[in-house]
């Protein structure tokens, strides 16, 4: 290989395929290129021949650069945009049911701005979603923030509980030309287990709304999760959840519950702490491919990071760009893929998603 090039750092290796998540290509096994990228991917590095025709096929293709490590690079495919803090459940699987954040939205003016700046990355990005840990159809301007995304090109991208979907809301966005992406989190249809799972006894109201949305074009793609902790139950609600919505527009998929990186006391979780980290497989890599955004202006590494100790930026003092290619977030970039040796304590060692090395 010639000293022009070195092996992209920040590929993500398994037994069957390499993944570049600043590319967005994967090469397979039985692929050109694939076994040399593996050889040289591997830490260390074993040593491998490279013919001229291959290095010139992998460089072509990102997998050999003249920068891999260059942290500052990124390919940004998912933005979490919260307008507001609030959430209107407590699910015994999400952090906000031990640790509710106080009331704060963010000023429509802020939110505006930050779209705009957004729109630069229109040609990547392939949905801008209005949740962290809030309830985005509990804020009182959730068809205006919708109006905002729209405005500016972005893919907008709901995740919801259900209960502010109401048909009036629906018949709107339809009027908008409809979401990128409309999730609907429904756990179960037993009203008993969903008030005592959510805090809220709102499953009527959900599936009112649900009845009215169900053959309706509100987005490209609407998918209805059903959560759970993996056991009998889990699987009759999915089968319960899944006859129900048969033949409508929705996709149905089902998910264990996990610890949230240790916040929580149930679900998956690693079995010990990853000692050698390699990236990032959650929805894509976080670290590269996703900005997550508060109320508050804040940029966090992860939306496991519900404690925002990792801030990477704050978008009351600069811009998107500027902290997308800032120096915080470029450190947890080197963390999350091992090119540094993270703290004992980093959030990525206790996360099922983290990949290791």
């Amino acid at each position: 290989m010639s000293a022009v090039f070195s092996i992209e750092q920040f590929l993500q290796v398994s037994d069957g395929q390499v993944y570049n998540p600043l590319t967005d290509r994967t090469l397979k096994a039985g692929e050109p290129g694939f076994a040399e990228v593996k050889a040289l991917a591997a830490r260390p590095p074993v040593p491998t021949s490279v013919s001229p025709e291959i290095e010139r096929l992998l460089a072509d293709g990102g997998w050999l650069v003249a920068n891999g490590a260059d942290a500052s690079r990124f390919r940004l495919k998912y933005v979490s945009l919260e307008g507001h803090t609030v959430c209107n459940q407590a699910c015994y699987f999400c952090p906000v049911s031990i640790a509710p954040r106080a009331p704060h939205a963010m000023p429509m003016e802020m939110y505006e701005r930050i779209a705009g700046e957004l729109a630069a990355y229109r040609d990547t990005l392939e949905g801008v979603f209005m949740i962290n840990y809030n309830e985005p159809t509990a804020d009182p301007r959730f068809l205006e923030q919708v109006k905002v995304l729209k405005k500016n090109g972005l893919p907008a991208a709901v995740l919801t509980n259900g209960w502010g979907l109401t048909p009036e809301r629906v018949d709107a966005l339809l009027e908008m030309g409809g979401l990128r992406y409309l999730s609907i989190n429904l756990s179960t249809l037993d009203r008993e287990r969903y008030a005592k799972d959510r805090g809220a006894d709102h499953l009527p109201i959900v599936l009112r709304n649900l009845e009215y949305v169900k053959d309706k074009p509100v987005a490209k793609e609407m998918v209805v999760v059903v959560l759970g902790r993996g056991d009998a139950v889990h699987k009759q609600d999915f089968e319960d959840i899944k006859a129900r919505y048969a033949g409508t527009r929705f996709e149905m998929r089902t998910y264990e519950v996990m610890d949230r990186a240790g916040h929580l006391e149930l679900g998956l979780k690693p079995e010990a702490p990853i000692a050698r980290l390699r990236g990032c497989e959650n929805v894509g890599s976080r670290p590269l491919q996703h900005l997550h955004i508060t109320p508050h202006g804040m940029c966090v590494l992860c939306c496991e990071d519900y404690d925002e100790r990792y801030v990477v930026g704050d978008l009351t003092k600069s811009s998107v760009a500027e902290v997308l290619r800032g120096p915080e977030i470029a450190r947890l970039r080197r963390w999350t893929y091992g090119l540094e040796d993270a703290p004992d304590d980093f959030i990525c060692r206790k996360c099922i998603y983290a990949l290791k090395g």
